[in-house]
């Protein structure tokens, strides 16, 4: 289970590194994709962009 937890959070840091050019191909503007500020800080939590690549990543596992 915890590895799970770890998954999920490199994945999220690696969008979030990613996010501007991934904004470019339309991620990050999904419905389900959360940006607000926090403490003077602008927070951004991709959710529907990281099951959709989730999703694209498992395809391409499954068929290579």
């Amino acid at each position: 289970m915890i590895r799970w937890f770890i998954v999920v959070f490199l994945a999220l840091m690696l969008i979030g590194w990613f996010s501007p050019w991934l904004q470019k191909l339309g991620f990050g503007k999904l419905p389900g994709d959360l940006r607000f500020r926090l403490f003077g800080r602008e927070v951004f939590v991709p959710f529907t962009s990281t099951i959709l690549l989730s999703m694209l990543a498992g395809a391409i596992a499954k068929y290579v």
